[in-house]
Protein backbone atom coordinates (compact mmCIF):
# COMPACT_ATOMS: atom_id res chain seq x y z
CA UNK A 1 0.00 0.00 0.00
CA UNK A 2 1.59 3.33 -1.30
CA UNK A 3 0.57 6.81 -1.16
CA UNK A 4 -0.40 8.16 -5.07
CA UNK A 5 1.87 9.71 -7.30
CA UNK A 6 1.31 12.56 -8.76
CA UNK A 7 -0.28 11.40 -12.45
CA UNK A 8 -2.77 8.84 -10.42
CA UNK A 9 -3.80 11.72 -8.23
CA UNK A 10 -4.52 14.19 -10.79
CA UNK A 11 -6.77 11.00 -12.83
CA UNK A 12 -8.16 10.65 -9.85
CA UNK A 13 -9.32 13.79 -8.48
CA UNK A 14 -10.50 14.76 -12.53
CA UNK A 15 -12.87 11.71 -12.30
CA UNK A 16 -13.64 12.79 -8.38
CA UNK A 17 -14.39 16.60 -9.01
CA UNK A 18 -16.75 15.06 -12.44
CA UNK A 19 -19.34 14.17 -9.00
CA UNK A 20 -18.07 16.29 -6.20
CA UNK A 21 -17.62 19.52 -7.82
CA UNK A 22 -16.23 22.12 -5.45
CA UNK A 23 -16.44 19.62 -2.67
CA UNK A 24 -13.48 17.66 -3.60
CA UNK A 25 -11.51 19.01 -1.18
CA UNK A 26 -13.90 18.21 1.63
CA UNK A 27 -12.99 14.58 1.10
CA UNK A 28 -9.26 15.16 2.32
CA UNK A 29 -9.71 18.15 4.69
CA UNK A 30 -9.39 17.30 8.67
CA UNK A 31 -12.44 15.85 10.32
CA UNK A 32 -12.18 18.83 12.92
CA UNK A 33 -10.06 22.03 13.33
CA UNK A 34 -8.10 20.31 16.25
CA UNK A 35 -4.26 20.24 15.76
CA UNK A 36 -3.87 16.23 16.07
CA UNK A 37 -7.51 16.06 14.01
CA UNK A 38 -6.99 12.98 11.72
CA UNK A 39 -7.53 12.84 7.73
CA UNK A 40 -9.03 10.69 5.10
CA UNK A 41 -6.04 9.50 2.20
CA UNK A 42 -5.58 7.79 -0.49
CA UNK A 43 -3.60 4.32 -0.86
CA UNK A 44 -3.05 2.79 -3.94
CA UNK A 45 -3.08 -1.45 -2.77
CA UNK A 46 -2.98 -3.85 -6.47
CA UNK A 47 -4.31 -0.84 -8.35
CA UNK A 48 -7.38 -0.35 -6.45
CA UNK A 49 -7.69 3.10 -4.60
CA UNK A 50 -8.82 3.00 -1.33
CA UNK A 51 -10.01 6.06 0.87
CA UNK A 52 -8.88 5.57 4.46
CA UNK A 53 -7.53 7.19 7.50
CA UNK A 54 -4.40 8.43 8.07
CA UNK A 55 -3.84 6.34 11.21
CA UNK A 56 -5.24 3.72 10.16
CA UNK A 57 -3.58 3.82 6.93
CA UNK A 58 -0.39 4.28 9.03
CA UNK A 59 -0.87 1.10 11.27
CA UNK A 60 -1.61 -0.89 7.85
CA UNK A 61 2.39 -0.50 6.92
CA UNK A 62 3.10 -2.96 9.71
CA UNK A 63 1.37 -5.84 7.23
CA UNK A 64 2.81 -7.78 4.80
CA UNK A 65 1.38 -6.56 1.27
CA UNK A 66 0.52 -10.34 0.27
CA UNK A 67 -1.27 -10.62 3.34
CA UNK A 68 -3.40 -7.20 3.19
CA UNK A 69 -5.92 -8.13 1.43
CA UNK A 70 -7.67 -4.33 1.55
CA UNK A 71 -8.21 -1.07 3.63
CA UNK A 72 -10.79 1.27 4.20
CA UNK A 73 -13.63 1.69 1.45
CA UNK A 74 -12.30 0.80 -2.42
CA UNK A 75 -12.82 4.06 -4.51
CA UNK A 76 -12.11 2.16 -7.85
CA UNK A 77 -9.18 1.17 -9.55
CA UNK A 78 -6.38 2.07 -12.19
CA UNK A 79 -7.06 0.33 -15.90
CA UNK A 80 -3.62 -0.93 -17.78
CA UNK A 81 -4.32 2.18 -20.00
CA UNK A 82 -3.65 3.98 -16.98
CA UNK A 83 -7.77 5.18 -16.81
CA UNK A 84 -9.46 5.29 -13.39
CA UNK A 85 -12.44 3.08 -13.06
CA UNK A 86 -14.51 4.07 -10.08
CA UNK A 87 -16.65 1.40 -8.30
CA UNK A 88 -20.19 1.26 -6.46
CA UNK A 89 -18.18 0.63 -3.06
CA UNK A 90 -17.82 4.47 -3.30
CA UNK A 91 -21.10 5.18 -3.69
CA UNK A 92 -21.81 6.37 -0.25
CA UNK A 93 -19.22 8.63 -0.46
CA UNK A 94 -19.86 10.18 -3.85
CA UNK A 95 -23.52 10.51 -2.26
CA UNK A 96 -22.50 12.44 0.87
CA UNK A 97 -20.45 15.43 -1.64
CA UNK A 98 -22.22 15.08 -4.95
CA UNK A 99 -22.99 18.44 -6.59
CA UNK A 100 -25.77 17.37 -9.13
CA UNK A 101 -28.59 14.64 -7.86
CA UNK A 102 -31.27 12.69 -9.49
CA UNK A 103 -34.11 11.42 -7.44
CA UNK A 104 -36.23 8.41 -9.66
CA UNK A 105 -39.69 7.40 -8.48
CA UNK A 106 -40.40 3.41 -7.11
CA UNK A 107 -41.48 2.71 -10.55
CA UNK A 108 -38.22 3.17 -11.99
CA UNK A 109 -36.22 2.05 -9.30
CA UNK A 110 -35.85 -1.76 -10.24
CA UNK A 111 -35.43 -1.12 -13.81
CA UNK A 112 -32.02 1.28 -13.12
CA UNK A 113 -30.85 -1.56 -10.62
CA UNK A 114 -31.06 -4.07 -13.17
CA UNK A 115 -28.77 -2.16 -15.49
CA UNK A 116 -31.16 -0.05 -17.57
CA UNK A 117 -31.05 3.76 -18.67
CA UNK A 118 -32.93 6.48 -16.45
CA UNK A 119 -36.12 7.55 -19.02
CA UNK A 120 -37.66 11.13 -18.29
CA UNK A 121 -40.85 9.20 -16.66
CA UNK A 122 -39.08 7.94 -13.66
CA UNK A 123 -37.58 11.44 -12.83
CA UNK A 124 -38.88 12.12 -9.75
CA UNK A 125 -36.75 15.50 -9.20
CA UNK A 126 -33.29 16.48 -9.93
CA UNK A 127 -30.69 19.32 -9.26
CA UNK A 128 -31.88 22.49 -10.98
CA UNK A 129 -29.01 23.63 -14.21
CA UNK A 130 -27.34 19.90 -14.10
CA UNK A 131 -25.49 20.03 -17.46
CA UNK A 132 -24.75 17.25 -20.18
CA UNK A 133 -22.23 15.26 -19.83
CA UNK A 134 -21.61 15.44 -15.78
CA UNK A 135 -21.60 12.99 -13.05
CA UNK A 136 -24.70 12.57 -11.43
CA UNK A 137 -26.06 10.38 -8.24
CA UNK A 138 -29.03 8.77 -8.59
CA UNK A 139 -31.31 8.57 -5.75
CA UNK A 140 -34.69 6.73 -4.56
CA UNK A 141 -37.14 9.43 -3.42
CA UNK A 142 -35.90 8.58 0.21
CA UNK A 143 -32.84 9.44 -0.61
CA UNK A 144 -31.01 6.17 -0.70
CA UNK A 145 -28.05 6.35 -3.32
CA UNK A 146 -28.62 3.65 -6.01
CA UNK A 147 -25.88 4.50 -8.29
CA UNK A 148 -24.40 7.44 -10.14
CA UNK A 149 -23.70 7.56 -13.55
CA UNK A 150 -23.63 10.32 -16.32
CA UNK A 151 -26.25 12.73 -17.85
CA UNK A 152 -26.77 12.18 -21.38
CA UNK A 153 -28.94 15.19 -22.37
CA UNK A 154 -29.26 19.00 -20.80
CA UNK A 155 -32.13 18.21 -18.05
Amino acid sequence: MRPLTEPETKTLFDKLANYTGSSLKNLIAPLDDSPDADRYVFRLHKDRVYYVLLSIANLATSIARDNLSSLGVCLGRFTKSGRFRLHITALPILAEHARYKIWIRSNGEMPFLYGGNVVKAHVGRFTEDTPEHQGVVVLSMDDKPLGFGVTAANI
